[in-house]
């Protein structure tokens, strides 16, 4: 880990946190080769890769080549230039799977539980007519925890502080056409007082109980900290002139939709959107890929007479519709490059009691959920992903926030859709101290989220946090400054943060457009006593509202429960004490709903997921309507009762066989 090259220069030294920029600024200092050029951080990941007749996607998935640097010697492989020649060549490797954490699929506790620098290798080929049909070549790493530095052939490529985002280089030149490539990936997964999310480097320093260089990293969240290339690593090649971003809005006039659009160019040969060197021209597909409208201009719009909307799970019998929006951007060279752009056709709107989908007062059934599961910690699955939205629309759910981070935009796609909607979570989970350098850390977060999921219909909603401590003073200047941010990237969704402290000391709600607040009665407070959940929760929630005068919903409730552990009277950690404890806090949302300005529930959490090792948790949070194998517990069943009869209430929906068991609702 690179904070002993620190504990060099002071034996004294208890706590240090360091920036990735300090980090590298040491490096260089202490003149360790190869890190010196260290400077570029990828901000935009690019459109996401997809083949048209332009565009050529190869995936570089599999089984890379993995060590993890030297726990005493964390500056090893820069030093020694590890990236300069295969990995194997400098030591021994194992094969890693990509995309996955690294954490769980070895029987190695030190790779399990390590802190600092891992490495990643690969070779590839790409084809010699890609250089012949002078393409320009684009790498593309869906996202790596945290902060990463991508080596082609044994040169600096670029560096990106932060997981959970894309990140993309263009490799043009820097490739060998025809031969082996390398590329080499080196990821560190400490966090400190300025990233995003928090920690610390917590170093022991008492010689009669630890051993020299001996340190533990905090943090301020209760899931496993996994690290790894955890998304699609993907070559892609486009035309020399390229559609750079594609910048899409929706409204609705009547029974028509309008598609607003901005298409964004750039060339190799020095061409931009600024130049007036290429052109643009659009065609829109219905779902079943016939002609809709064609349009001229790389800015415009297009009106869909008897448009078919974008709706929300059982909000319509067709959720999800999509159109496709076909954009072409031609140049006087002859490149021609074709990208298919998905488009729902939605709005959302907001006012002090209500959120509103095309106009509808929508309420969201939904939880908060994880992207784990077992061996693979948080890398793309693709049947689970399935699996999830299975479950989802099992439970008869129409919406989830991606807690508490960007999810892969493989889920995202599905979500589109499913008619899945999104409070979209940056990963600030926790936030405390609410300095400068850590508010633009903030904000750069939240302009590369909403550049990456602006187009997406099912995002409803940005959430720029969980549970910061913002009781503090300086939280509210902050939060002012994060939110106006974001909404100057995106005026057309509201923003909010996930709330805990006590609202009469919170400082970050007067910002937010939608208050979601966490709060777990009878669990973590008022322990055992399911009877005051109904007064608490009226309560507290019909105050949030008079203070700040905005719609209002709970975020996080719920309890602990083993699969399996059944007692009679319910006893914390059984099954039945998970179930009544929901009851209890449907009778208070029910209450709450008749009084006009509460928009939804959404239950912690959607399947038990893991956690680093502690004394009150036995290797997971057990608060899931599932288990971490998907299989549903009593709480599962219940919820699913709960949200079909929600939809059949709010939108006359037929609650499917099997969804009422009566013998399951005890005495609610």
């Amino acid at each position: 880990m690179f904070l002993y090259l620190v504990v060099l220069l002071s034996s004294r030294i208890e706590k240090i946190n360091l920036t990735m920029g300090t980090f590298i600024a040491i490096l260089a200092l202490l003149g360790f080769a190869g890190i010196e050029a260290v400077t570029v951080n990828s901000t935009w990941g690019g459109l996401y890769p997809r083949e048209s007749s332009s565009r050529e996607v190869k995936s570089l998935d599999g089984l890379w080549n993995f060590r993890l640097a030297p726990l005493l010697d964390p500056d090893q492989g820069f030093r020694e230039e590890w990236y300069s020649q295969p990995l194997s060549l400098s030591g021994p490797v194992i094969s890693m799977p990509v995309p996955s954490s690294y954490n769980d699929v070895t029987q190695d506790k030190a790779l399990r539980d390590h802190i600092g620098w891992a490495w990643y290798d690969r070779t590839f080929i790409v084809p010699t007519r890609w250089q012949a049909d002078k393409q320009r070549v684009v790498l593309r790493l869906g996202s790596a925890h945290y902060n990463s530095i991508i080596y082609l052939n044994g040169e600096f490529l670029t560096a990106h502080e932060g997981g959970h985002l894309p990140i993309m280089a263009e490799i043009t030149t820097g490739l060998v056409y025809g031969q082996e490539n390398l590329i080499t990936v080196a990821i560190n997964n400490t966090l400190t007082p300025t990233t995003v999310p928090q920690g610390k480097i917590v170093f022991k320093t008492d010689p009669t109980r630890y051993p020299a260089g001996y340190f533990v990293q905090e943090y301020n969240f209760d899931f496993t900290n996994y690290a790894g290339i955890h998304r699609p690593v993907y070559i892609y090649t486009t035309p020399r002139t390229y559609i750079d971003d594609i910048v899409i809005t929706t409204d609705i006039d009547g029974t028509d939709g309008i598609i607003s659009y901005n298409i964004t160019y750039e060339s190799l040969d020095g061409y931009s959107s600024k130049v007036k060197a290429a052109g643009c021209s659009i065609k829109l597909l219905d779902k079943n890929g016939a002609h809709v409208k064609s349009a001229m201009g790389c800015v415009g719009s297009i009106k869909v007479e008897n448009a078919t909307l974008w709706w929300p799970y059982l909000m319509d019998e067709n959720p999800g519709y999509q159109y496709t929006m076909i954009v072409a951007v031609s140049d006087e060279e002859g490149n021609l490059d074709l990208y298919p752009q998905k488009v729902g056709i939605r709005v959302v709107g907001w006012n002090s009691t209500t959120l509103t989908i095309n106009g509808v007062p929508a309420y969201l059934r939904g939880c908060g959920r994880h992207e784990d599961a077992d061996i693979r910690g948080k890398g793309v699955d693709y049947p689970l992903i399935v699996k999830d939205f299975s479950l989802l629309k099992w439970l008869g759910a129409n919406s989830f926030r991606t807690s508490h981070y960007p999810y892969a935009e493989e889920i995202m796609d599905m979500a589109d859709q499913e008619g899945i909607m999104i409070v979209d979570e940056s990963p600030a989970v926790g936030l405390t101290g609410f300095g400068e350098e850590l508010m633009n850390n903030h904000i750069t977060v939240m302009k590369e989220l909403v550049r990456r999921d602006k187009n997406r219909p099912s995002v409803i909603l940005w959430s720029v946090g969980n549970e910061p401590v913002s009781n503090e003073p300086a939280a509210k200047d902050y939060f002012s400054n994060v939110v106006n941010a974001t909404k100057s990237e995106d005026p057309t969704r509201p923003v909010t943060c996930v709330l805990s402290q006590p609202k009469d000391r919170e400082q970050g709600a007067s910002s937010l457009d939608i208050i979601l607040v966490n709060r777990y009665y009878s669990w973590y407070t008022d322990t055992g006593h399911l009877e005051i959940i109904e007064k608490q929760t009226i309560t507290e929630f019909t105050e949030w509202h008079l203070l700040h005068n905005k719609p209002v919903m709970i975020s996080e409730y719920g309890a602990g429960s083993i699969a399996g552990f059944h007692q009679d009277p319910s006893f914390t950690w059984t099954e039945e004490y998970q179930a009544e404890l929901m009851m209890n806090n449907f009778k208070a949302f029910d209450n709450l709903r008749n009084k006009g300005f509460f928009i939804g529930e959404m239950i912690w959490n959607f399947a038990d997921f893991a956690t680093p090792m502690e004394y009150n948790r036995p290797g997971a949070c057990m608060k899931g309507l599932f288990t971490r194998a998907r299989q549903p517990k009593m709480a599962g069943h219940l919820m699913r009762y709960r949200y079909w009869s929600l939809a059949k209430e709010y939108h006359n929906s037929t609650m499917p066989t099997g969804a009422d068991k009566p013998w399951l609702l005890m005495n609610y």
